[in-house]
């Protein structure tokens, strides 16, 4: 298990002192975390030695780039930095066509863009809508969303086979299991639900897992969609810090 306490002492010894001693101990102390997080990514056409080694430099970049004077967790910067450059290793490094670094870069501006739209307008954006957001024209949208779709892809042997052979192919492939998957977030899901307050639970159940808009949660709970808009960013960040800890206890 982790200490909080000690975790800060060694930041501090590290980024006020210049102790290299200090950054050692921290990174090797957080490499639970970086092997958690690898090894449920592991299969995703990436083997799991691959995708640690990525997470580690992850982890350094936590280790270099927080700051302790700011009051916040390090695991909470940790977590997402180490998911970060995993997710970047897979965009990067895995597409099965190569897209150019400038297509690449535009797709996830594209992609982030249309998250936070259908966040905002409570359903998934147009093509016009995102070109719009982004001051492009719909033409470059539709190629970045083109490009994202190259780490796809079907078998060529479905494409080719006739329907009673094509419908077979599936059954001879091997899948992940998507139970354990599920198993293992509704599990952390309990942690983080735990440190929400009764409103904070119901807003969240509502906006995530019946997808209400922030004005149709507004209307059932009988406040503003303003407030509604709080109460979700107060029960992510509690949500990220539970999740975070829950991460921790699972690394350790």
């Amino acid at each position: 298990m982790i200490r909080s306490s000690e975790t800060k002492r060694l930041l501090q010894r590290y980024h006020r002192d210049g102790d290299a001693q200090a950054r050692e101990e921290l990174i090797v102390q957080w490499i639970p975390l970086v092997r958690s997080i690898a090894r449920r990514y592991a299969g995703r056409r990436e083997r799991f030695d691959d995708l640690f080694q990525v997470g580690m430099i992850g982890l350094i970049k936590a280790v270099d780039r927080f700051d302790p004077d700011r009051g916040f967790e390090f695991s909470t910067y940790a977590t997402p930095t180490v998911l970060g450059e995993i997710k970047r290793h897979f965009r990067d490094c895995t597409a099965v066509v190569r897209v150019p670094r400038t297509l690449q870069e535009l797709g996830l501006r594209v992609h982030r863009q249309s998250e936070a739209l259908t966040a905002s307008l409570g359903h998934s954006p147009t093509v016009r809508e995102i070109a719009e957001s982004l001051s492009l024209d719909e033409e470059s949208v539709l190629e970045a969303l083109a490009a994202n779709r190259s780490y796809r892809v079907e078998s060529l042997s479905v494409l080719e086979a006739s329907d009673d052979e094509a419908s077979a192919v599936p059954v001879s492939l091997g899948t992940d299991e998507p139970g354990f998957t599920q198993a293992e977030d509704r599990a952390l899901l309990i942690d983080g639900f735990r440190a929400l307050d009764e409103r904070e639970r119901r807003v969240v159940m509502l906006r995530h897992g019946f997808g209400l808009t922030q004005d149709e949660i507004a209307r059932r709970v009988g406040c503003s969609q303003m407030h509604v808009s709080r109460v979700l960013a107060q029960a992510n960040r509690k949500l990220e810090r539970a999740l975070a800890n829950a991460e921790e206890r699972v690394a350790a």
